[in-house]
């Protein structure tokens, strides 16, 4: 069976005849910028039913009707891993945001920390752009963002279990990622000015953080991201590595 060119996340069940009635948006996308129309094929996912080839049932200019004929691919979900991040300049964020779904995050969790410029963010709206990453990836899952929360708060109420690969730009040059330690993770990020000597020594001293070092050069913050996200999935995560 040929996979449908084009893909789109709905909110709605999926499963063998299932009908998926459409949005003003979702249809205004469908068949007026990509100009479908009966009976065409679209690749549908949700977040948890996988991938389902569903064909147009009905199509108008404020909505339409989509029906799954068959599933295209199974769920895949990401490793347990979370990646904080602190808030950059806005195009940088959304940046940030997209790999990180692309990337197999499962989690993404803005933190404010002592040199955070940012001080909201658009939760909605980075939310908006993980659905549009996993569309465009090919990917089923779709992370959730978290609202923007203190680092320090974060810390204080961590889950037992769960290790931090802390990025310390303080250690360019150093050790990068040596511990193969399984179960969940998490990726933490600093800020553009770097994390503050108090956050460093707090970071440092707790059992469940490693820090690490991103290479022999001192990484702007989004480049920092893909390059932890690289270093984990080589490492620990789901890319195929043979242990």
């Amino acid at each position: 069976m040929e996979r449908a060119k084009v893909r789109l996340c709905v909110d709605h069940p999926l499963g063998e005849g299932q009908t998926v009635p459409l949005e003003r948006d979702q249809a205004h996308y469908l068949f007026g910028v990509m100009r479908m129309s009966q009976g065409d094929a679209v690749a549908l996912f949700n977040g948890h039913d996988g991938e389902w080839r569903a064909e147009v049932l009905e199509a108008g200019k404020r909505g339409g009707v989509l029906i799954c004929r068959g599933q295209s691919a199974p769920q895949m979900n990401p490793p347990d891993l979370w990646l904080l991040f602190a808030p950059i300049k806005k195009a940088r964020t959304d940046f940030i945001v997209e790999k990180a779904t692309e990337m197999g995050a499962a989690r993404i969790l803005p933190v404010q920390t002592d040199f955070t410029n940012a001080e909201r963010i658009r939760q909605d709206r980075l939310q908006a752009h993980c659905v549009e990453a996993a569309e465009q990836c090919g990917g089923t899952f779709i992370p959730e963002v978290a609202d923007l929360a203190r680092l320090d708060r974060v810390l204080a109420d961590w889950p037992e279990g769960r290790q931090l690969m802390f990025c310390d730009e303080g250690l360019a040059g150093g050790d990068t990622l040596s511990a193969r330690t399984p179960g969940p993770w998490a990726i933490l990020i600093g800020p553009e000015g770097g994390f503050s000597p108090a956050e460093r020594d707090r970071l440092h001293g707790l059992d469940f953080a490693h820090p690490v070092a991103l290479g022999p050069r001192i990484l702007r913050a989004d480049t920092a991201a893909v390059a932890a996200l690289t270093l984990w999935q080589d490492r620990l995560g789901d890319w195929g590595r043979a242990e």
